[in-house]
C-alpha cells in the first residue's frame, strides 16, 4: 500500500474512491508480491466474503435476487465505481448482458476486466446462489469498443422445486381424471391421497426452503438498515454540529459581545470551549483537544479538550510541544510545520518516527489511535485540532479525517477574527480614553475626573441590575459626557472665584458641545444613544437643567444615572474654588435633591454603591477633617442689606452668609445682643427681598476686631427664619459651596 500511496484509513471508509494510479500501482505491486497474474479476478471473487464487501454486499442483498441486482447495475454502479458506465439488459429469468464502456479520459487496464468477471460471479453467489457461469465475447482490450459479459446461473432450489410441483399438479391432475373413468375406487382410495400427500409434502417444503431464503435476505437487509440508519445519524450530527459551531463562533466573534466580555476571560477561550463542547455533544470520538501556539510562537500550548480525565488535562497543561526545536517529532508538530492533516489508526506504525518523549506521553496518555488537523488561517498555521477513540475502538477512516479537515479552518478563521474584534475593542477604547484625557489634562485639578464618574456610573447600573449592553453603552457616554468643555476657554474652566453671568452662560454650552462633537462619531449598536446620553448630564427633574430644559421622563435613564454619578463626584474633589465636601454632607446634599433633580432610586443605588466599595477609603481621607453641619456652612456674599436702628432704615452690604446668620458690613457702632429687624437678597438668584428679625451676636469693630481680615461690622443670628426664606438661604449656601451645582465648573 505504501508502494501505491494509499492510506489504511482511506480502505477503510466505505465513502472513500482511489485513483487510477493508486489502482495501478497497488496492483502491479500485489503481482510482483504474489506472483500469480489472475490475482484481479480472485479479488473479484474475494468480494462476495462480508468482510470484502461491506455495506455494498448489503445494500446489494437488499435487492433480493440476482436478476434484480444486474437489473439495476446502472443505477447502483455508480455507488460502486467511477471509472465506467454499466448498462444491462435480463435474457431470461437466470441470465443476464452487462455492457460496460469506460469513462472519457479514463484509462482502464486488463486486470480490470478480470476482476470485474471475479466480482459478477461475487455478485451471484453473495446472494446465495452457486458459481454462475460468465461469458465475455466483447472486450475494449481486444478492440471492442466496449465489453460485454453474459452471466448466468443455475436458479435457486426453491424455483426449481415449485416447477416440478407445477408439473406435479398438472400430471396428477390428468392421470386423476383417467383413473376416475377406468378405476373409480383406485382413483379415489389410493391415487387422489397419495397425489395430495406428495402435492402438500413438496408446498411445505417449498414454503420451508422459500422462507429460509426470505429470511436470510431479511437479516441482511436489516443490518444494512441499522448500518444505514447509523451513517445518516453520523450525517445529522455532523450537519448539527457545523450548524452549532457556526452559531457560537458568530455569536463569540460578534463586537457587541466582545464589549461585554470587558475584564472577563479571553474571547478566545470561550470560542475554543463552546467549539470543544460542541465536538464532544456531535462527533464520535472519545476525546479530543485544541492546542494553540504560544505568542511568540515557539511552542503548541493545551487551550481545550473534553474526554481526558483531570490527571491528563494537567500532563496536557504542563506539556509544551516545541516548534523552535528541529529535534521535535511528535505528530502535532509535524502537522503543524507541514499543514498537513495526519490519520494514525495504530501509533506503534510509527513509532520510531516518534521521540522518546513523545512516545512516552503518548504512552502516558493511552493513545493508540488519532486524526490530527492543523488549524489554519490565511495560509499560516496557528494551532492544531486532535481527536482519539480509547473505549468504543472505532477504526478511523477518511471521512472522519475529511470532517476534521472541515472543522479546524473554521476555528481558525474565527480564532483570527476573535484576534482581529479584541485589537478592535483595544482601539476603541484607548480613542475613547485619549478623548476622555485631553479634557482632563487641561487641568491637574481635575484630572481623573471622567474615569471617576464612569466608575459611579457603573456602580449604580449594578446596584439597578441593569443590562450588560446598557451597562457598556453607560461606561462610554460616562467618559465622554464632559468632552464638550474642549470649547471652554481655559480662563473660565479654570477660574478661581465665581463666574461671572456671562461666564456661567459659556460653560452650559458644553453639554451642547459634547451632542455636537459625538454627533460626529459613528455609533452604532449598542452605543447609538451615546451622544444624547452624554450630553443630557446637567437636566433635572425639575426642568431647571440645560441643554435643553428636559423634565422627568423626558431625560433619558442613561443621563440621569450620568447626573447622580458626576455630581456626586464634582462634591466629594477637590477644585480650584473650594475644598472637597466631607461624605457624610455629601450623601445629605444627594437625597436632598431627590425629586427635584435626581431620583431617589438613583441616589439610593448610588450610596449603596459607594458603602460597599469605597466607605473605607473615604473615612481614612477624612478622618481628621472635622464634619462640620450645613447650617453653619457659611459662603461669600456681597448683597444689598436694610435694617433698622433708631427708628431710621439704615442700608449696608453683606460679606457672608449661613443659614444661622448674615455679617453685614457697617461703619455704624452695634451693641452685642441687641435685636434688629434686617432685609436682604440673594445674589444671582432672584431679586426678592427676605425679611426677618436677628441678634447682633458679634461686632468687629476697627479699633478692636475680633475677626482680623473682616471688614468693620457685625455678624447677626437669625431668629425666627420662616420655612421659605430658610429654604432660600439653605440652597444658596449650598450652590455657593458647591459650585457645580449651579455656576462653576465641575
Amino acid at each position: 500500500m505504501s508502494y501505491a500511496n494509499i492510506k489504511s484509513y482511506e480502505l477503510a471508509d466505505q465513502g472513500h474512491w482511489l485513483t487510477q494510479n493508486q489502482v495501478d500501482r497497488f496492483y502491479e505491486k500485489l503481482v510482483q508480491l504474489a506472483g500469480n497474474e489472475k490475482i484481479a479476478r480472485e479479488a473479484g471473487r474475494y468480494a462476495a466474503s462480508p468482510d470484502a464487501m461491506g455495506i455494498v454486499r448489503q445494500h446489494s442483498l437488499g435487492l433480493v435476487g440476482p436478476a434484480n441486482a444486474f437489473k439495476l447495475i446502472g443505477r447502483t454502479a455508480p455507488n460502486l465505481t467511477k471509472s465506467a458506465i454499466y448498462v444491462s439488459q435480463e435474457i431470461a429469468p437466470n441470465k443476464v448482458k452487462v455492457e460496460v464502456t469506460p469513462r472519457p479520459g479514463v484509462n482502464e487496464q486488463p486486470f480490470q476486466c478480470e476482476n470485474r468477471i471475479g466480482f459478477w460471479e461475487a455478485l451471484v453467489m453473495m446472494l446465495g446462489n452457486n458459481m454462475p457461469t460468465v461469458e465475455h465475447p466483447e472486450c475494449i482490450f481486444k478492440g471492442d469498443p466496449k465489453c460485454t459479459y453474459i452471466i448466468s446461473w443455475e436458479r435457486p432450489l426453491s424455483s426449481t422445486l415449485k416447477t416440478i410441483r407445477l408439473f406435479l399438479a398438472a400430471s396428477s391432475a390428468v392421470a386423476l381424471g383417467l383413473a376416475s373413468f377406468q378405476a373409480p375406487d383406485f382413483a379415489l382410495r389410493l391415487l387422489a391421497p397419495s397425489v395430495l400427500f406428495t402435492y402438500m409434502s413438496l408446498s411445505f417444503f417449498i414454503e420451508k426452503m422459500e422462507k429460509k431464503e426470505i429470511l436470510g435476505s431479511v437479516s441482511e437487509i436489516k443490518d444494512s438498515s441499522d448500518q444505514l440508519l447509523e451513517q445518516i445519524n453520523r450525517n445529522y450530527n455532523n450537519a448539527l454540529m457545523a450548524n452549532e459551531i457556526g452559531q457560537a463562533i458568530s455569536s463569540q466573534t460578534n463586537f457587541k459581545h466582545i464589549e461585554q466580555t470587558i475584564g472577563s476571560t479571553s474571547n478566545i477561550d470561550e470560542i475554543l470551549r463552546d467549539v470543544i463542547q460542541i465536538l464532544n455533544k456531535r462527533l464520535d470520538y472519545d476525546r479530543g483537544l485544541i492546542l494553540l501556539t504560544n505568542k511568540d510562537r515557539t511552542a503548541l500550548i493545551f487551550r481545550a479538550g473534553y474526554g481526558y480525565s483531570e490527571k491528563h488535562q494537567n500532563m496536557l497543561r504542563g506539556t509544551a510541544f516545541h516548534l523552535d526545536n528541529p529535534e521535535s517529532k511528535g505528530m502535532f508538530v509535524v502537522a503543524f510545520r507541514k499543514q498537513e492533516p495526519f490519520l494514525i489508526n495504530d501509533i506503534n506504525e510509527i513509532g520510531k518516527s516518534l521521540s522518546p518523549r513523545s512516545q512516552a506521553l503518548a504512552e502516558a496518555l493511552g493513545v493508540h489511535s488519532f486524526i490530527c488537523c492543523p488549524i489554519i488561517c490565511d495560509g499560516e498555521a496557528i494551532g492544531v485540532l486532535a481527536v482519539d477513540n480509547i473505549r468504543s475502538k472505532r477504526p478511523l477512516v477518511h471521512s472522519d479525517l475529511t470532517l476534521l479537515m472541515g472543522i479546524a479552518p473554521v476555528v481558525g478563521i474565527s480564532i483570527r477574527n476573535a484576534d482581529l474584534l479584541n485589537a478592535r475593542r483595544k482601539q476603541f477604547h484607548s480613542i475613547l480614553q485619549t478623548l476622555a484625557k485631553s479634557i482632563d489634562a487641561r487641568d491637574p485639578m481635575t484630572a481623573g475626573h471622567s474615569e471617576k464618574v464612569t466608575e459611579y456610573a457603573l456602580g449604580i447600573c449594578n446596584e439597578l441590575q441593569k443590562p450588560k449592553d446598557f451597562c457598556e453603552m453607560i461606561r462610554v457616554a460616562s467618559l465622554l459626557h464632559d468632552y464638550g468643555k474642549i470649547a471652554v476657554p481655559d480662563a473660565i474652566l479654570k477660574k478661581p472665584g465665581r463666574l461671572s453671568r456671562e461666564e456661567y452662560q459659556i460653560v452650559k454650552t458644553h453639554s451642547q458641545k459634547t451632542r455636537e462633537i459625538l454627533d460626529q462619531i459613528n455609533f452604532e449598536g449598542i452605543y447609538h444613544c451615546v451622544p444624547e446620553v452624554a450630553a443630557g448630564h446637567h437636566e433635572k427633574l425639575d426642568g431647571t437643567g440645560y441643554p435643553n430644559g428636559l423634565s422627568g421622563e423626558q431625560i433619558p435613564l442613561g443621563s440621569k444615572i450620568i447626573a447622580v454619578a458626576d455630581f456626586f463626584e464634582a462634591i466629594t474633589a477637590k477644585r480650584h474654588y473650594r475644598e472637597p465636601m466631607p461624605l457624610k454632607v455629601a450623601f445629605q446634599v444627594l437625597r436632598e435633591e431627590s425629586g427635584k433633580h435626581f431620583e431617589e432610586e438613583i441616589i439610593e443605588a448610588l450610596i449603596r454603591h459607594f458603602e460597599k466599595n469605597h466607605i473605607q477609603g473615604f473615612k481614612e481621607r477624612w478622618k481628621d477633617l472635622e464634619m462640620p453641619e450645613r447650617k453653619s456652612l457659611r459662603v461669600p456674599c456681597k448683597a444689598p442689606v436694610s435694617y433698622m436702628m433708631d427708628g431710621a432704615l439704615v442700608a449696608g452690604t453683606s460679606a457672608d452668609i449661613s443659614a444661622k446668620g448674615i455679617f453685614v458690613e457697617s461703619q455704624r457702632d452695634m451693641n452685642e445682643g441687641e435685636k434688629i429687624q434686617i432685609s436682604f437678597t440673594l445674589p444671582n438668584i432672584d431679586s426678592k427681598m427676605y425679611e426677618t428679625s436677628g441678634r447682633v451676636a458679634w461686632v468687629n469693630h476697627k479699633g478692636m476686631p475680633r475677626k482680623r481680615g473682616m471688614p468693620m461690622g457685625f455678624g447677626v443670628e437669625f431668629l425666627d427664619l420662616n420655612k421659605k426664606t430658610f429654604d432660600a438661604v439653605l440652597s444658596y449656601v449650598i450652590a455657593n459651596h458647591l459650585p457645580a451645582l449651579t455656576n462653576q465648573p465641575c
